[in-house]
């Protein structure tokens, strides 16, 4: 049985996708800061169905923790980068601690344990790395600059990995999820008038639900995606060409 691990998989897309990867038939390791009872519920469910799960904890933000994480990863099959740090505020009034939680979590962390990994899937001569981005990498909040940033940066990377480690048989992409309805956006989309102001910015017109990001992540992780490697894949009902 291959072993997926998905960070941030404590709820929202990050458990749709620890969910769906279970159901594929991989034994998945949770990630959370805490083990929190939103990540015990969901090792239950996907044990429940017959399926494997283990928990792991670490704040991302903290490359000390990242690193003693890293230890505990190296001979995963499949490595999904999910977990992200995003602050709303104005450019001028970003401090440096708000920058470094950001680029840590959502850059340097990945880096760091796509290191830790990638020595068990040359070894085996198979591997996936995923990461996720952001629709934010084309069409960038005016509030979110660092957020934003990390994820194209992260983006960078990954296609710069994906030719790097190609004859190794890993394939490495991005998927960046539009407006997905999750907890981190519940308050903002309270409003109706910030709502409809949304809505009419994404072509398809309506939120993505956790689940559309689920598919994809499926599909790449699979051998039917062998064959795809170095793409950054929107899944944003057409907002990033909008």
């Amino acid at each position: 049985m291959k072993k997926a691990f998905v960070t941030g998989s404590s709820r929202g897309i990050g458990k749709a996708i620890a969910l769906r990867l279970a159901a594929d038939g991989f034994e998945v390791v949770l990630h959370g800061v805490s083990e929190s009872r939103h990540i015990k519920e969901l090792k239950a469910a996907i044990e429940e169905k017959g399926g494997k799960a283990q928990i792991v904890t670490a704040n991302l933000c903290d490359l000390d923790a990242t690193k003693a994480l890293a230890e505990q990863i190296s001979e995963v099959d499949v490595l999904v980068l999910n977990a992200s740090v995003q602050y709303r505020t104005p450019w001028q009034e970003i401090t440096t601690d708000a920058c470094y939680d950001q680029l840590n979590c959502n850059f340097v962390s990945s880096m760091l344990l796509i290191q830790a990994a990638v020595p068990h899937m040359k070894a085996n001569g198979w591997g996936r790395v995923i990461t996720v981005g952001s629709v934010q990498e084309a069409k960038p909040h005016p509030d979110m600059l660092i957020y934003s940033a990390s994820k194209a940066a992260q983006t960078n990377m990954m296609q710069s990995l994906s030719l790097q480690l190609a004859k190794d048989g890993i394939t490495v992409n991005n998927v960046a999820p539009g407006v997905i309805y999750t907890d981190r956006n519940v308050e903002a989309l309270s409003d109706p008038v910030y709502a409809k102001k949304v809505t009419d910015s994404i072509p398809v017109g309506f939120y993505g639900k956790p689940d559309d990001c689920a598919g994809i992540v499926s599909l790449l992780c699979s051998d039917e995606g062998r064959y795809i490697t170095g793409q950054s894949i929107y899944v944003d009902g057409g907002k990033s060409i909008q």
